[in-house]
């Protein structure tokens, strides 16, 4: 499950910076590298940041904040 968690974490980093853009820039980058917020791809990854916060919030709580990134050494 760390890959999982890894790449969830990966595209939240990604949701993150698109929305410091919007705030700062009036740039939606995910719709500007695509062409529009209704094309196809700015949608499904929209959607894929969406199921990856919901997917951290439920890790979160089920692990009680301990989740595992990579391996420990």
């Amino acid at each position: 499950m760390r890959i999982v968690n890894l790449i969830a974490f990966i595209l939240l980093i990604i949701g993150g910076i698109n929305w410091l853009c919007i705030g700062l820039f009036q740039f939606d980058f995910v719709a500007g590298i695509f062409g529009s917020q209704a094309a196809v791809v700015s949608r499904i990854i929209y959607s894929l940041v969406g199921i990856a916060a919901l997917y951290l919030i439920y890790a979160a709580i089920a692990k009680r904040g301990n989740i595992e990134l990579c391996d420990k050494n």
